[in-house]
């Protein structure tokens, strides 16, 4: 994430910018853009999308989005990959999905990428769980493993390919394990 020299801005202006690519983030005044996602990230964060939707979809669950902008609590962050459960989505009049998402997601999944500030991310993590998340994921495929945070305890490292990950209770149809996450870049 590299930080937009500027003066600080509010969040409503910030709002009012058009979107770039890749997403920029209003975090405590300022403007952070995001790296642009690489193979590796890339690959994970598409394979993730299809394996979570593929289970907690069609039951009605919850649901997976890439790159969705939330805003909440003072902060407009775009996580690679938020889940939502299904009566938490926001809708249209009419049923459909909302464009705008003024809610924390129950589920928020980070990809390292090369360059990418380690801390930043997790400051991003920690604040959807104060903020009533449930879960967080930190993916290193650098490292080839994975920090999950938990509300209120300290976060847990996943490194072996037999480890079973984590999920939110709402989520306990979706079973993954590190092998099998990090295995989609062998493919």
């Amino acid at each position: 994430m590299v930080t937009t020299p500027s003066k600080l801005i509010t969040l409503e202006n910030f709002l009012a910018l058009p979107e770039t690519k890749p997403a920029r983030e209003y975090i405590d005044g300022k403007i952070i853009q995001k790296p642009m996602p690489q193979g590796e990230h890339s690959t994970i964060q598409a394979e993730l999308i299809i394996a979570l939707n593929g289970t907690l979809k069609p039951q009605k669950i919850a649901r997976a989005f890439p790159e969705l902008r939330c805003t909440f609590a003072g902060r407009s962050t775009v996580p690679d990959v938020t889940i939502f459960t299904w009566d938490r989505i926001p809708r249209q009049d009419n049923g459909k999905i909302a464009n705008v998402f003024n809610l924390e997601p129950d589920w928020t999944i980070e990809i390292l990428s090369p360059g990418q500030s380690h801390t930043k991310v997790v400051k991003n993590i920690l604040h959807c769980l104060d903020n009533g998340t449930q879960l967080g994921w930190l993916i290193d495929p650098d490292e080839q493993l994975i920090l999950v945070y938990f509300p209120q305890q300290k976060p847990a490292f996943f490194e072996a390919a037999t480890d079973v990950l984590p999920v939110p209770d709402f989520a306990k149809a979706f079973e993954l394990t590190l092998g099998e996450l990090f295995g989609w870049l062998m493919e």
